[in-house]
């Protein structure tokens, strides 16, 4: 029988991290950096996705790539599995964790219900649901090779449950249908994919409750309120639960979403 190290060592294997450059993919990308893994860092911001390959690689002495791919250019998307393996010399794992938030530009999303826009849905959607898709698709070959491949989604709470309005009262913050309609589809491809993929691929997913960002401090506080652990999350609380999923840890796991919400969707 295997020890909980050797269950949780990832030396040799590589994962591909989307929104890697990002503060949760950031702290995604340490995680299984650690944990040996080498590390390919999607994102679309080229300053940041070489500064993030470069410190990695710096901290852990593992093999790492930056790829600068904007996720509503499908041909880029569907060339990454192959980058990545064809660099680094081997595709195991692969988490989606890029999501759109809003900063494109366009209008109608954080707006009321009646308000919010169709192009702001597709483009959200499109991000957060049909980049997943499109990536996946591109790295099954390679994660059905790897003989452990792993793919973790990061959903949302606001994919499972609907939204408390009464925290955004009094602040610029809001909770489009959108976001919530994307994620909510992110979950249910996992549990498709998980059954289909079986036994070769696991797929699971992440829920993350809210994350500590400067938000407006009414928000927090009634936020923190309404959560049992009377905190919002922190990126490091993340940690554990991708790694228990990409390793061996999980190794008969599949098909699931972990909440990792402090309590939020359990009253």
């Amino acid at each position: 029988m295997k020890s909980i190290k050797q269950l949780m060592d990832l030396t040799g294997r590589t994962a591909l991290i989307t929104g890697g450059a990002g503060y949760i993919g950031t702290a995604f990308c340490e995680a299984l950096a650690e944990a040996g893994a080498n590390i390919a860092v999607l994102d679309i911001a080229t300053d940041r996705v070489q500064e993030s390959a470069s410190k990695l690689a710096a901290t852990y002495s593992i093999k790492t790539l930056g790829l600068t791919v904007n996720l509503s250019d499908e041909a880029a998307i569907v060339a990454a599995p192959k980058k990545v393996k064809d660099e680094l010399g081997s595709l195991d794992i692969v988490v989606n964790c890029a999501a759109f938030v809003g900063t494109s530009g366009l209008t109608g999303w954080v707006t009321p219900f009646e308000e919010q826009s169709v192009a702001t849905w597709r483009a959200a959607l499109e991000t957060n649901l049909t980049a997943c898709f499109a990536l996946i698709q591109a790295a099954t070959p390679f994660l059905r090779e790897s003989g452990h491949g792993s793919v973790i989604n990061i959903g949302s709470t606001y994919g499972v449950v609907g939204p408390d309005m009464s925290l955004y009262e009094g602040t610029a913050m809001g909770n489009p249908a959108a976001y919530a309609a994307s994620k909510g589809g992110l979950t249910q491809l996992t549990r498709w994919l998980a059954t289909t993929l079986a036994p070769n691929i696991r797929v699971n997913c992440i829920s993350p409750g809210g994350i500590a960002r400067g938000q407006d401090e009414k928000f927090v506080n009634r936020y923190k309120e309404r959560t049992p652990m009377k905190r919002m999350g922190t990126e490091e609380d993340m940690k554990g639960a991708l790694l228990y999923l990409a390793s061996d840890l999980s190794a008969y796991v599949t098909g699931q979403n972990l909440l990792v919400d402090g309590g939020w969707t359990a009253w």
